[in-house]
């Protein structure tokens, strides 16, 4: 039954701490609105109705606009309509989405490959449903949030070993039983410094210590490797990664997230991804784009190859004006600056005079390692970067960075 009108008025707002929280953002800097896209998400756009070059979209190669992608996605709307109606285990799964799994199974060159509704999913879900709590996870500190979030879902133990320290990750497994089930998991590409993980070196501690591995190539799907396949392909650990997760929303341009490997791994997320078992499947115009864009990656080389002429320009164009871009080998290049208040005031002037990359702080990224992330993309012109780092120039001597 619903409080009288005068009962309610006096009731508590339970909720009433969040203004103080909201509060201590402010203070400490950390407080941002979010800004708004009045256009196509492209290399030169409006945000908040102002014209800037956007150095914070992971539309790596452009193909949230590419021509295929948007035919596809119309045709897939005409004939299948706007939505699936269902889950994938009940009434939601179509033809095309099993068209797209067996598309990225090709690529990735494994057995069989399962799609979920983000890349978030894809990770947490996969984590939660393969360990439990008699297992135990070896991760990497600077692991994305969707790995932290499924290795605390699934209750297995966890130890975290140094960023890319696999001597630290060797001591860790030193100590665990031997019967013990173990997964070693490790980002590609790390989404906030642009560097890669050790994957060649954690890839021998698993065959030796008999574990599962795990790479999540989010921001390599599309970016390394031949035609995109990724950090594994990069690396040439194929056959070596038993859980290959990847993202259909960064450089392919749509989205949603996979997960390819073994057949026996892709039927059992089938039956025990909780994602994929209480999500709606993907409109049919998703799941084709997403076909569209892997197409594109085997028939477009020339997108890869435009995205590293830029990104090697754009990083030595920072270098040389004094930034501190960490250990980047990336399309992600981080500006570090230190506080947090000092990289969002960087931020700002940098919208002010037409570039648009957004600054990071705590807890995304440790105290004293705040910073402007920066990602250049395929479409990108060489007038747009030089216009930008000229920006980055100004905006960094008016307030003592460089």
């Amino acid at each position: 039954m619903a409080l009288h009108p005068i009962l309610a008025a006096m009731r508590q707002d339970p909720l009433a701490y969040l203004a103080t929280e909201l509060q201590t953002l402010r203070d400490q800097g950390f407080y941002r609105k979010l800004r708004v896209l009045d256009e196509e998400q492209k290399a030169h756009t409006s945000i908040d109705r102002r014209s800037v070059i956007n150095l914070s979209s992971n539309n790596y190669l452009g193909l949230t606009t590419h021509p295929k992608l948007r035919e596809r996605a119309l045709e897939a709307t005409r004939t299948l309509g706007v939505g699936s109606g269902s889950v994938r285990t009940i009434a939601g799964t179509m033809d095309v989405h099993m068209q797209l799994e067996r598309k990225l199974a090709e690529f990735k060159r494994t057995e069989a490959a399962v799609v979920f509704q983000s890349g978030f999913a894809a990770n947490a879900g996969t984590v939660a449903a393969i360990l439990g709590r008699d297992d135990a996870i070896i991760s990497d500190e600077l692991n994305h949030a969707s790995i932290i979030d499924g290795a605390r879902l699934s209750r297995a133990t966890i130890k975290v070993f140094p960023h890319r320290d696999a001597a630290a990750a060797r001591r860790v497994l030193e100590e665990l039983p031997p019967t013990q089930r173990k997964l070693i998991i490790s980002d590609g590409v790390f989404s906030m410094d642009g560097d890669l993980g050790a994957l060649p070196a954690l890839c021998d501690l698993a065959e030796e210590f008999d574990c599962i591995m795990m790479v999540d190539d989010a921001h390599a799907s599309g970016v390394f490797g031949q035609h995109g396949r990724g950090t594994v392909d990069h690396f040439g650990l194929h056959g070596r990664v038993d859980v290959q997760v990847g993202t259909l929303s960064k450089a392919l341009g749509v989205l949603g997230g996979y997960v390819a490997g073994s057949r026996s791994l892709i039927d059992f997320l089938y039956h025990r991804a909780r994602p994929f078992l209480f999500s709606t499947s993907h409109p049919p115009a998703v799941a084709a784009s997403c076909l569209a864009a892997v197409e594109v990656l085997e028939s477009e080389p020339g997108l890869m190859n435009r995205l590293w002429e830029n990104t090697r320009f754009f990083k030595s164009g920072l270098a040389a004006l004094g930034f501190d871009t960490g250990a980047s080998e990336s399309p992600i290049t981080p500006v570090i600056v230190g506080e947090a208040s000092l990289a969002m005031s960087l931020s700002d002037r940098l919208f002010e005079k037409g570039v648009f990359a957004q600054g990071i702080g705590f807890p995304t990224v440790p105290r004293g390692r705040a910073r402007v992330r920066t990602i250049v993309t395929a479409t990108h012109t060489r007038p747009e970067l030089e216009f930008a780092l000229d920006c980055f120039k100004d905006a960094g001597t008016e307030l003592g960075v460089i």
